[in-house]
This record gives C-alpha cells, structure tokens and sequence, in this order.
C-alpha cells in the first residue's frame, strides 16, 4: 500500500460501500476493502492498484489502518463494529448502528472502554441545506418552533428484511433529533402491509416533543412519484426543502397566524430563496470522520444520538404493532 496521510478500511464494497470507496478513494484516504464476494474483489482489484484487499475484517488487523467504515447488511453491523472497536480502532457504521438499543449500547460502551470514536452513518446531518436549517432556526428566523414535518416517498425500492420505518425513517428522526434536541415525550405510528405481509411498506408516525412541538413523518415505498420534503414552522416564519426537485430549492416564507382581540388572522408575506453550500453530504460526512481520526472526539452523529433514534424507532415500532 502507498504512503496515506489517513488510512481507512471500508468493510462491505456494495453498492453503497462502493460510495464510501469513491469518496474516500478521491480524498487519498482510501486503504483496504474488505468483502466476502471474490467477483467483486477481483473487479475492484483492476480499479484500485495500491489498495489492500481482504476477504473478512479479522484478516485486515494484520495490516495498519487508522478507521474503518461498515457498510454491511444491516443485520451484521453489530457483529463487525464489535470487533473493529475491540481491535481498538475508529469506526463509522452506517445506519443503523445495530438492530435494537442493546446491541448499540453495548457498542457505545466498548468504544467508550477502547478509546475510540464510533460514529453512525446519519448522512444527512451532513447536508448543507439541513445545517442551513439548523442554523435559521438557531438563530431566530422562524421564531419558536412549534411543528416539522418530513415526506420521504417513492415507488420501491422494497426491502424484504426490514419494514419502510426502518429503512427510511432514520433519515427523518435523526434530522428532528438535530432540529429540535428535545427527546420525544410520546410516539405513535400508523400503518399498512400492502405488498408483503407483515412488513409494512407505508408509515405516518407523530412524535409529540416538550413544549408542544409535534413532529410527523410520512414514509413510503408504495407511491406514485419521488418526494424528500422537510416543512419547518415556526411562530414568526416557515421554511421548505425539497430534496427529490431538480433545483433543490431552499425556501424561507415569511407566513404566519397573528392573535389580534382573539381573532385568529393569517400574515402572507414574501418567499424568500436561501442560498447554502451544494457540496455533497457524503463528502463532509468522511472529511469529518477522517479529520477526527487522530482521536478528537466527535460531537456529531455519535453512538450515544444512534441509541437515541434506536430508542425513537422502538417506540414507534411498539405503536405501530399495538404493543404499547
């Protein structure tokens, strides 16, 4: 292997896994690949001559690398990060960190025990229009935030291991978590198996949060057309993102209700473009692991804000199967 000023290994060269691999390959941090697929090791081989290779993650100790990024299978994500912190190295996991709260507390634990950064894949707090938001709302102009509301929809592509709330909804509830940084009082979550039994392919899920701000979100893979929109209000503005349109346009609204002698009356003043950052979520998110590859710690999309939308994501899972 070449000279690396960081070195990551990226466990699991799928499709998403080969994202990581060409971001990071283009950042010069690229070191290992790690996959169980000898087709695709040996097509990725062609590709990246300086790199090395390895069949399973144990085989990869025996070589130098200062993280690692899982890119698995759901399901194995507990399994690999448990050995990668235990051979005491950095590690980002894709979302979900693991499959239920236990597991990811464990995982926190360890890492905290081993000295080393874990850090879940919620890209999306990495997006330039999301922290945009964050920082509007931060800085008073919409007022006091009182509703959010996201849509994230499309016609598949449809999962057989894991139900639409899980596979889309993290996006959403790690977004609310950053947005609002209050944890939700109650959750309640509706929905419908119309494709396969027993896994449902359509949620709308409320999330009631103190000083009564409420939160929904809409997820689907049963839907006509594509659709990632966040709707912010507030007391004093609203915002919108439409992350599926071409222009991507950021919106502030200058749109609100005023009380004048108990009469409710709607303000409707300009919409305003705001402009943000178009870099690539993907690209801050790595440049951001990888800067905190020395050992800083990182204050973003930890273990301890994994086990938080775990949390939100069981009692929304509790609601929706009738058994809270």
């Amino acid at each position: 292997m070449g000279e690396l000023s960081k070195k990551v290994c990226v466990v699991g060269a799928g499709s998403w896994g080969a994202n990581h691999i060409r971001v990071l390959n283009a950042m010069g941090s690229l070191g290992g690949i790690v996959d169980s697929d000898q087709l695709r090791i040996q097509h990725l081989r062609k590709i990246h001559k300086n790199i090395a290779f390895y069949y399973n993650v144990s085989d990869s100790f025996k070589d130098s690398f200062d993280g690692y990024i899982v890119a698995t299978p759901a399901a194995t994500h507990f399994q690999i990060a448990k050995i990668i912190i235990q051979n005491r190295s950095h590690v980002l996991v894709e979302k979900p960190l693991a499959l239920n709260v236990k597991d990811a507390s464990e995982l926190n634990e360890l890492a905290q025990e081993n000295g080393t950064n874990l850090m879940v894949g919620h890209l999306l707090l990495f997006h330039p229009a999301i922290l945009k938001i964050k920082e509007m709302i931060s800085d008073g102009a919409i007022g006091e935030l009182q509703y959010l509301y996201s849509n994230r929809l499309n016609l598949g592509t449809i999962r057989s291991e894991e139900n639409i709330l899980w596979s889309f909804a993290p996006h959403d509830i790690s977004i609310f978590q950053f947005l609002v940084k209050k944890f939700p009082i109650e959750v309640l979550s509706r929905g419908g198996c119309f494709v396969q039994t027993d896994l449902h392919d359509t949620t709308m899920t409320v999330l009631q949060y103190p000083e009564n701000i409420i939160g929904h979100i809409f997820v689907s893979w049963l839907h006509p057309f594509k659709e990632h929109r966040l709707i912010v209000i507030g007391s004093k503005g609203m915002i919108s993102f439409d992350d599926s349109s071409k222009k991507k346009k950021l919106n502030y609204h200058d749109k609100t209700i005023n009380i004048s002698d108990g009469v409710p009356t709607k303000f409707e003043g300009e919409t305003l473009e705001v402009e943000f950052n178009r870099e690539m979520p993907l690209d801050r998110e790595l440049q951001y692991f990888v800067d905190h590859l020395d050992g800083s710690p990182i204050d973003k999309c930890d273990g301890n804000s994994a086990i938080e939308v775990l949390k939100i994501l069981d009692m929304a899972t509790n609601s929706l199967t009738g058994k809270d």
